[in-house]
């Protein structure tokens, strides 16, 4: 329950803009109120939590670039300027940005078949694809066009998300199970290949990732915040350096601070421009379903356009910076959330405690890989869900073929994991095509008269079948003298449709008979105005009412729809 003391009334203008009062009044669940130049004021709970977040997103950051495909030491590159630099612009007060699983295996997807993994050229790449994605949805937000984030239809979300984290978990297996697969292509064919030859299997490092699950997963079970991670990492280096762990470690990782540079191979822009843009809408999807969530819960406001923006920064920074592209964390934002953080200045003081572990990052050398794929594993198992895709099946089957479509397609497409994506929002679009091209026409006889009732959407895909129904209906019923055409279960009538189904009434009137039309919605008087006004029971242009003749027009041009 939210007290009473902390919560104020939320109000949105008609512009879908937060107004300046609305973010100086919010204060709900600790939220702070503006300071300076209209930014919020930094808290003791965001010292904490910026700092509780830091000591997890170190050693996620390592394991993302793995998922990648560069060194893990870009991570870290990725995990320090983009937070400090995207606070001031973001718009949720818990949102935590940097490298994230499902935008890390989208990165690897794009880069694999242009570059050799973690090597300068692959780096590079990965630097100007994050460029590519923060110019992107830096446009996006200044364009007003974060609605976007709405248009990604939930069964291929479902359908994607489950298959990446399938490949995720998969592609951590060799290093959980200590196993070489050696040159072996493709995630699913690695991993089946290390769980499949038990000979390979290394027992040290499957001791080591079975801890490193039980320790993270039960330290969430004594307390949301006990930094379960925090201990495992520190634990398994510190004893893999006393012992000289001769398994997989994640090697060489440079002292000092950042070198900022945006000297990247800007000619190979157009073949990284469309991965780019998936990456700049799907990676935008969790961030979004994060800040809706919160915002939702705590009755505080959010824009999607200025999240765009502070995502494109972030991705900005992690360009400037060497990494490669970030998104929003679900698990770090809850985590936030969780610590106390009250403004957008968590986010920076998670970024200001990376950039100052940067010089002790060579601690971290002998940290075990079969830890880190345990880490991994802990992060992302959780999102593989196929009950609700199942579930789909008796609810709604094309939504549950689109899911399972784009599931299938993640995972054979893999480590084009985009095409997937892409594949699932053409399923989409084809099934909403399918849909809008069927016009359901029901019809009967009533005293020698032709009722007939178009339902649905009438545009020009689907007008021939409406056309095709009344022909036939005219020619079964030889007795016909009249058609009556009701619209009251018309969802929508275009331009196209009103003007073959003037052609219809033509010819019907032609052959002698009376055509009545009934029922117009508000929306098809225009339409239908143009082709029968003054025939059939429709209304002329200038008996329409103003507001329907010209609902089409733009609204802020309305005053002026009684000119001729």
């Amino acid at each position: 329950m939210i007290p009473v003391e902390a919560s104020t009334s939320i109000v949105m203008t008609p512009s879908s803009k937060w107004s300046r009062t609305t973010f100086e009044t919010c204060s709900t669940h600790g939220v702070t109120t503006s300071g300076p130049f209209g930014l919020p004021r930094a808290s003791t709970g965001d010292l904490i939590a910026g700092i509780s977040v830091a000591l997890v997103l170190i050693p996620q950051s390592l394991a993302y670039a793995e998922i990648a495909g560069v060194p893990p030491y870009v991570g870290l590159f990725a995990a320090g300027l983009p937070p400090l630099l995207a606070a001031p612009f973001t718009s949720s007060p818990y949102l935590q940005t940097g490298p994230v699983a499902l935008t890390s295996l989208l990165t690897f997807g794009a880069l694999s078949g242009l570059a050799v993994a973690e090597s300068p050229q692959y780096i590079e790449l990965a630097a100007l694809l994050a460029l590519i994605v923060g110019v992107t949805r830096i446009l996006l937000g200044l364009l007003r066009m974060g609605t976007v984030a709405y248009l990604m239809s939930q069964p291929v979300l479902q359908g994607f998300t489950s298959a990446a984290a399938i490949l995720i978990v998969s592609s951590q297996v060799p290093a959980i199970f200590g196993a070489n697969p050696g040159e072996r292509e493709g995630v699913l064919n690695r991993a089946i290949w290390s769980i499949g030859h038990p000979a390979e299997w290394e027992t040290t490092a499957l001791v080591l990732a079975a801890l490193t699950i039980a320790v993270v997963l039960g330290s969430r079970l004594r307390h949301k915040l006990f930094p379960g991670v925090l201990l495992v990492v520190v634990g398994t280096t510190i004893w893999s350096s006393a012992t000289d762990y001769t398994g997989a470690t994640i090697g060489d990782l440079p002292d000092g601070f950042l070198t900022l540079s945006l000297a990247l191979p800007y000619g190979e822009w157009t073949t990284l421009l469309i991965p780019g843009l998936v990456i700049a809408l799907v990676g935008f999807a969790e961030p979004a379903s994060i800040s809706r969530t919160f915002a939702a819960a705590d009755r505080i406001p959010w824009n999607a356009n200025k999240e765009f923006v502070g995502n494109g920064i972030a991705n900005l920074a992690s360009s400037l910076s060497g990494g490669f592209p970030v998104g929003g964390s679900f698990s770090r934002s809850s985590l936030n959330r969780l610590a106390g953080a009250t403004s957008i200045w968590s986010g920076a003081i998670t970024g200001l405690v990376v950039l100052a572990a940067l010089p002790f990052a060579s601690n971290l050398e002998t940290l075990p890989r079969a830890a880190l794929g345990g880490v991994v594993f802990t992060a992302v198992f959780r999102l593989i869900q196929p009950v609700p895709i199942i579930k789909m099946w008796t609810k709604s089957a094309p939504q549950a073929a689109i899911a399972t479509g784009t599931f299938a397609a993640t995972l054979l497409t893999a480590p084009n994991v985009e095409r997937g994506v892409i594949i699932g929002v053409v399923l989409s679009i084809a099934f909403h095509l399918y849909r809008e091209m069927r016009t359901d026409h029901d019809h009967e006889m009533v005293d020698g008269a032709l009722h007939i009732r178009p339902s649905g959407v009438i545009w020009f895909a689907s007008t021939p079948a409406l056309e095709d129904a009344v022909r036939s209906a005219v020619l079964e019923n030889s007795t016909i003298t009249s058609v009556v055409i009701d619209f009251i279960r018309c969802g929508r009538l275009d331009y196209s449709g009103a003007q073959t189904l003037g052609a219809v009434v033509d010819d019907l009137l032609a052959q002698g008979i009376d055509v009545s039309i009934v029922n117009v919605p508000p929306h098809a008087e225009r339409s239908l105005g143009v082709f029968l006004g003054g025939r059939c029971g429709v209304r002329t242009l200038e008996e329409i009412p103003a507001d329907n003749r010209y609902q089409w027009v733009a609204p802020w041009r309305r005053a002026n729809a009684d000119r001729p």
